[in-house]
């Protein structure tokens, strides 16, 4: 197990390099443009070295496609070969484990040795949305039974409830009832305490976000070191770090590309949730004295500009947290600017053409 989650760095990268794919929509797109970028980015990220590729469970946002996980990678399963795919995260409380165990067990059996499950405990979405999708309005019970519900998961995936266990005679298909098979490794991911102390003293692998939290990556970071327990999953913690990053050719697009995500996550954060704005829709945007302010707090937590200066970035960040993994994620509007960030990136670490199995 320990091995399907340590990564290998290529060329000068400090860390194993991963992707974080939320599915944008950009406004003049479509969510099937939007999913064929997905491939397109998952294909590079493959054939450039990079580790693994996530996608990440978000409900009633026009502005991304990505609210069924197990589809899509059983999409980009198909269209890769090697890259490990997984969710960043699927949102337990969201749906009965019984579930969660069962189409991973699928995705693992469609491409065994690739399969991740990353697991949140947040909705999300908004209070509405996880009302509808849980079909009840106690959405905090969700969140205060998420060890409960992660230790039955963990015991449909592993086909090991005891006898007189009221799911004892229950079997997640496929699954290890049909024969010997592998599984899937389980993440924690977290932009808190919670699941950085819970992933810690489980002796999980713990993902955090930063793209969306940054002050609390190093508290959370070394809460879930100072709580971590040797398991038969890792000997040792193993922490990556999602980051927001864009590199472009150009300092000036690199700032228009990543200014359309920050008034995106502005609109989202007032209510008025829609598409990514374009570059020209952006700059046509008044924003008020507040935004303005939102926005210089969201771009300090973005590695943004050319190549070099993104390599830098996150060399320093890296540095910082200690992260043993980074995991970046391009929130723009252009699907042309997302793949050629990540291929900018590449190029400034010297990572390979074609990495080989």
């Amino acid at each position: 197990m320990i091995d399907a989650i340590h990564g290998t760095a290529h060329g000068t990268a400090p860390v194993p390099l991963s992707v974080l794919d939320l599915v944008t929509v950009g406004t003049g797109r479509t969510a099937t443009q939007a999913l064929a970028t997905s491939v397109e980015i998952a294909r590079l990220a493959e054939r450039r070295g990079y580790h693994r590729h996530w996608v990440a469970e978000h409900h009633s946002m026009p502005g991304v496609a990505s609210s069924s996980p197990a589809v899509i990678l059983a999409h980009l399963a198909a269209h890769t070969e090697r890259i490990r795919l997984g969710s960043g995260g699927v949102m337990l409380p969201n749906h009965a484990p019984l579930v969660i165990a069962e189409q991973f067990g699928t995705l693992e059996a469609l491409a065994p040795g690739r399969i991740d499950l990353g697991l949140g405990r947040a909705p999300g979405t908004d209070g509405a949305t996880a009302a509808a999708l849980r079909r009840t309005d106690r959405l905090n019970e969700g969140a205060d039974d998420f060890p409960e519900q992660l230790a039955e998961l963990t015991r449909f995936l592993d086909d090991d409830f005891p006898d007189g266990h009221p799911y004892a005679k229950i079997h997640a298909v496929p699954g290890p009832v049909q024969g010997p098979s592998g599984r899937p490794p389980i993440w924690l991911l977290g932009s808190s305490g919670f699941s950085a102390r819970l992933a810690g003293l489980l002796g999980l692998p713990f993902a955090f976000a930063h793209h969306f939290s940054a002050q609390n990556t190093v508290p959370a970071l070394d809460l879930y070191r100072d709580s971590f327990r040797p398991s038969a999953v890792l000997d040792a913690p193993y922490a990556l770090i999602g980051v927001s990053v864009l590199a472009s050719d150009d300092e000036k697009e690199a700032h228009r590309q990543v200014m359309t995500g920050a008034l995106s996550m502005i609109r989202l954060r007032t209510g008025r949730p829609g598409l990514v704005p374009s570059p020209e829709e952006t700059e046509a945007y008044s924003f008020t004295s507040l935004e303005r302010e939102f926005v210089d707090g969201w771009l300090k937590n973005i590695v943004y500009g050319t190549a070099d200066e993104v390599r830098s970035g996150l060399d320093e960040l890296r540095k910082r947290t200690g992260a043993d993994e980074l995991m970046l994620t391009a929130n723009a509007h252009g699907a042309e600017a997302r793949v050629r960030s990540y291929e900018l990136i590449a190029d400034a670490y010297g990572m390979p053409g074609v990495v080989h199995s």
